[in-house]
């Protein structure tokens, strides 16, 4: 077995959650509750270290049952069969905690007493590359390093803010923080790479310093193999529950004017050297500023479209192809309402409005701020069930709601505040349907 796999810290064993049907899994009599122990005597680690277990076509397995027997197969593969097993967790060793203080953190931003996964603070280097969180690189003991080379765990997705080293370790409270360039250094020298992100604060890493910081990145976004990838510049959240003395303003319209005029300036010299834009701004920016969203062919390949860049253009564009070849009249009249956020309601407008040309179909745009949060623009995925109670109350909402499923936790029906979507609905007496994306809303729209 590689040297790679090999490690000290000893992982609890992985619990299967269900098991795919004909897999090789169901095969050999795997069940819900059975625990993953040892795959060739190594204990994985995680989702990561049990693919690499796996691509042996030898394999030997401890597992132990959901009485506590402890079972040893032995089975024979080829090196791209899986085994069909789902866990219920990615991480078996526990997840790495973020060890920063920033005072824009927006777990830190929320109010006391909910579920307490709201609180946990993913800084884990292994999530970054499985699923796209971002990570400081603050974290990482010599192990972890060795690991990301030698499992060549790339790309991963890396909050910068600043490379100035003082602005930086200002910025995440940490003096560890300092460590940016030699690190992007680091991958550089293995041929690994990036995506980098930078929350602007207002007076704090804007103007000059994000143009130093840009820059900066670019230099290491060049050549045949490059460490960065892509930039995303995103404006910083506050809620009203963040301390009042954390010296942090909100990014207000004239601020984003400058921010957009700044990056667009030097995404023109970033396409002249390398014919791509390097950097992005998130959808909020142009919102905010009440200008209209950059074209979907300039988001090139969308590399960082789950942080909110060209989200919202995609789903314009989504939304305006699935509304071209729409129904003159529908069979029975029906109304519906169709809930976003508000900062992204006017963008929404005019598919809402071809909807409304069908013959016998009402649908009502109805963009909500976040008394919740206490901000008047708020962008979809936050808006809670308590800010729907109150915002949708005493409105006419038809025969049902179209619900983004931005709102809710991933494969769950809780929003951000902890409300069930059944406490909504009671709330509301009204029917809701989750929407998950341009087709599905064309479709909840019209009944279907």
């Amino acid at each position: 077995m590689s040297q790679y796999i090999l490690h000290k810290k000893n992982p609890l064993p992985a619990i299967i959650e269900s098991v795919e049907p004909g897999s090789i899994g169901d095969e050999l009599g795997f069940e819900p509750g059975d625990k993953l122990i040892s795959i060739n005597h190594i204990k994985p680690r995680d989702l990561i270290d049990y693919r690499f277990l796996i691509a042996e076509e030898e394999l030997h397995l401890e597992v132990m049952d959901q009485n506590g027997n402890i079972h040893e197969l032995d089975i024979e593969k080829n090196s791209d069969d899986g085994l069909g097993l789902i866990f219920t967790k990615v991480l078996f060793d526990g997840l790495k905690q973020c060890n920063n203080n920033c005072p824009f953190c927006f777990i830190d931003q929320q109010p006391p007493g909910k579920r307490k996964t709201l609180y946990i603070k993913d800084d884990d280097y292994r999530m970054s590359f499985l699923y796209g969180s971002y990570l400081t690189l603050t974290n990482l003991n010599q192990t972890d390093w060795e690991r990301i080379e030698q499992q060549r765990l790339s790309p991963l997705y890396v909050s910068v803010h600043a490379t100035d080293p003082y602005l930086r370790t200002q910025l995440l409270r940490n003096p560890k923080a300092i460590h940016l360039i030699e690190q992007l250094k680091w991958f550089k020298k293995r041929n690994l790479q990036i995506h980098a992100q930078i929350v602007v604060c207002p007076d704090i890493n804007d103007g000059k310093s994000l143009e130093k910081t840009l820059t900066d990145l670019f230099t290491f976004g060049q050549g045949d193999w490059p460490v960065v990838l892509s930039t995303a510049v995103v404006p910083v959240g506050l809620t009203r529950f963040r301390p009042e003395d954390d010296g942090l303003k909100p990014v207000n319209t004239i601020c984003a004017k400058k921010v957009i005029d700044q990056v667009e300036k030097l995404q023109h010299h970033f396409k002249k050297i390398t014919r791509s834009n390097f950097a992005w701004l998130s959808d909020e920016w142009y919102l905010i500023a009440n200008r209209a969203l950059p074209i979907l062919d300039s988001y090139e390949n969308l590399p960082q479209e789950e942080n909110g860049v060209g989200s919202i253009r995609s789903f314009l564009n989504a939304i305006n192809n699935a509304t071209k070849l729409l129904p003159k009249t529908i069979n029975s009249p029906r109304t519906c309402t169709w809930v976003v956020g508000k900062l992204v309601e006017n963008s929404l407008k005019d598919a809402c409005n071809r909807l409304n040309q069908i013959d016998g179909l009402t649908v009502n745009l109805v963009g909500l701020p976040s008394p919740y949060w206490g901000q008047e623009q708020v962008v979809t995925g936050l808006l809670t069930g308590k800010d729907l109670v109150e915002g949708l109350k005493g409105i006419d909402l038809g025969e049902e709601i179209l619900l983004p499923s931005v709102m809710l936790r991933k494969n769950q029906t809780i929003f951000l505040d902890d409300m069930e979507l059944q406490e909504l609905k009671n709330s509301l007496n009204i029917s809701i349907r989750v929407v998950y994306g341009a087709e599905d809303v064309i479709a909840a729209a019209l009944g279907e």
